[in-house]
């Protein structure tokens, strides 16, 4: 815990009944939705506005007190779990939606404003706002800046990097800046770009301008089941290279659609089939019809076994909720999962998820798959038992190697949801040497103290025998392109 003397600084900022400092009353934030490493923070203030962020921050300079922004913990990355006695600073209480232009397409959000609850406000008015990750009914929009959250839309309309336009910024100094421009491109470098997806590392966002988007005219979505996860693969990319665009390409396999169909969510999907596809297509009246039907030709050409339209706006909400709690509805055949998040070519699906299968009958644990498979944004869920010894270590080991695929198949360690502390190891292996110094160097401009979100995302030189250690590990086996799991000359750089 924070010395009393700080507790009573704060106090100072944002008032008694805006900080947290006991034991008991901090519990809830020694993580976020990534639960395999917890720790207590310091303290937890609950700042109102710009200033009151800036000052503490400040104090956190001035004392030389580790912190770290959150907003509503559903990163499932770590990005939000204090590592270092930090000072949570809550951005809860910042949920303020602060203008609204519709004329121009524009809002202005505190960070704590709930992602789907934009959505709402403006819907009256025929608007929305365009990136849905799973959680978007709780999450929040400044969690999606510093996770450059997706969803299955962005396929088509893009991740959060694409809809936020302008942003005010605490730096992790305590001074106050403006990046990008609500209307055109900025003048000068690109700031607010390094800004979004940065975890929290580089500052934290106070106001945001996000683009708001008119709601198509039609849309349609397809549900179609495949014998064969081949097939359904096929599919995805028979889609895209025939030149249609959709809202959304989604992909369950068998066991996610067993455990979905035990949720409240029952659509009823066949016990004998290995891949559904879900398919959306938006546009004007006049065109979606067709590009539908031709959606469904192509599912007819890869071998579907059945594929239909939603019939309603009820039968397509079902569809679209059962995707939507997905993730939570794996606690119906599993007491406990770990998530992942790579990506890879459409072009290697087939190839990757069989090695997937082929990972899970070696690790012996259970892989439900469910994923953006339009942009090739896979979400393995392993299920393991924590109650068994080794189960959890056994499952993080395979989460490791599924991403290692990733990146050999010419893809990435995450496409959503962040490295935070889970995937930090996986950098060395993604990225060369040269790589990692110029990110630690671009961390150092703005984050010289390293007391904003310590240890997250880019390999701390510190770090590297841990890392030089599990090199020796993995060296016992060799990926498929036959180097080792770990880059030589990222650990000699550290």
């Amino acid at each position: 815990m924070l010395a009393e003397r700080i507790i009573a600084a704060l106090r100072e900022i944002v008032s008694a009944q805006n900080v947290l400092s006991e034991a008991n009353q901090v519990k809830a934030y020694d993580c976020d939705a990534y639960v395999a490493e917890k720790s207590l923070p310091g303290a937890v203030v609950f700042p109102e506005s710009t200033d009151q962020v800036a000052r503490v921050v400040k104090l956190c300079n001035q004392e030389s007190i580790p912190f770290l922004p959150r907003g509503a913990g559903t990163g499932l990355s770590g990005g939000a779990t204090p590592r270092n006695n930090d000072l949570v600073i809550s951005l809860a209480r910042m949920d303020k939606l602060l203008a609204v232009d519709f004329d121009n397409q524009r809002a202005v959000v505190q960070p704590g404003f709930v992602n789907l609850v934009l959505t709402k406000t403006i819907a009256e008015r025929g608007f929305y706002y365009a990136p849905d990750p799973s959680s978007q009914s709780v999450c929040t929009i400044g969690g999606n800046l510093a996770e450059n959250a997706g969803g299955s839309h962005c396929l088509k309309y893009g991740v959060t990097t694409n809809h936020v336009v302008a942003a005010k910024v605490v730096l992790p100094s305590g001074e106050i800046a403006d990046f990008g421009h609500p209307f055109g491109d900025p003048v000068g470098y690109d700031v607010l770009g390094v800004i979004v997806g940065s975890e929290g590392t580089l500052g934290i966002a106070t106001e945001i301008t996000v683009k708001i988007l008119k709601r198509p005219e039609a849309v349609k979505t397809v549900l179609a089941y495949f014998d064969h996860v081949d097939d359904a693969s096929r599919t995805v990319s028979d889609i895209i290279s025939s030149g249609i665009i959709p809202a959304a390409v989604e992909m369950m396999d068998q066991l996610m659609m067993q455990a979905v169909d035990k949720s409240h969510y029952h659509v009823g999907y066949p016990l004998d089939i290995e891949a559904a596809l879900l398919v959306e297509v938006d546009g004007l009246s006049a065109g979606v019809e067709d590009t539908a039907r031709r959606v469904m030709e192509i599912c007819e050409q890869n071998h579907v076994r059945r594929v239909q339209i939603a019939k309603d706006d009820a039968e397509r909400a079902l569809w679209w909720s059962s995707r939507k709690m997905a993730f939570p509805a794996i606690g119906r055949i599993s007491p406990d999962y770990l998530v992942q998040d790579g990506v890879i070519p459409r072009t290697k699906l087939t190839e990757v998820l069989r090695r997937i299968a082929e990972l899970s009958r070696e690790h012996g644990l259970r892989v439900a798959n469910v994923f953006h498979a339009g942009d090739g944004n896979l979400h393995p869920l392993i299920c393991y038992d924590a109650r068994i010894p080794g189960q959890r270590e056994q499952a993080m080991k395979l989460g490791e190697r599924i991403l290692e695929q990733c990146v050999d198949a010419g893809g990435s360690i995450t496409g959503e949801h962040g490295v935070g502390l889970e995937k930090i190891g996986q950098m060395a292996y993604m990225f060369s040497a040269t790589d990692l110094k110029a990110q630690r160097r671009l961390r150092e401009v703005f984050n010289p103290r390293d007391l904003c979100n310590s240890g997250k995302l880019i390999p701390h030189p510190a770090r590297c025998a841990e890392f030089r250690d599990a090199r020796k590990s993995a060296a016992q086996h060799m990926n498929p392109t036959g180097r080792n799991i770990f880059r030589e000359e990222a650990h000699e750089s550290c």
